[in-house]
């Protein structure tokens, strides 16, 4: 396991911008994007190895982009065009696994404390 922490959140307007940052205590093959709003499932988001590989949920595909810094051990998510329904905690999650898909992300052992995003209308 590797120590993830998050930064970033915060409150904007609908249509609005984020950059949620995670930093990573070491290498990690697969790291990504999970969020859980109140009452809601976990959500994968995006997801990306260090192939440079990323995948989307359709829910965000378009709108947000995943990237790492592989020098620094670290994970961004660059959110734009944010609506509502996006509000959520944000959590960073990193596994060494071949397969990176976005919803396997909220199983991984490796996460950290989450940072929260809140989209006002």
């Amino acid at each position: 396991q590797v120590q993830l922490v998050e930064s970033g959140g915060g409150s904007v307007q609908s249509g609005g911008s984020l950059r949620l940052s995670c930093v990573a205590s070491g290498y990690i093959w697969c790291m990504g994007w999970f969020r859980q709003a109140p009452g809601k499932a976990r959500e994968g988001v995006a997801s990306t190895d260090k192939d440079g590989r990323t995948s989307y949920a359709d829910s965000v595909q378009g709108r947000f982009t995943i990237s790492q810094d592989n020098d620094q051990n670290t994970l961004y998510l660059r959110m734009n065009s944010l609506q509502p329904e996006d509000t959520a905690m944000y959590y960073c999650a990193a596994e060494n696994e071949f397969d990176c898909a976005p919803y396997r992300l909220p199983d991984f052992a490796s996460r950290g404390q989450g940072t929260q995003v809140t989209v006002s209308s």
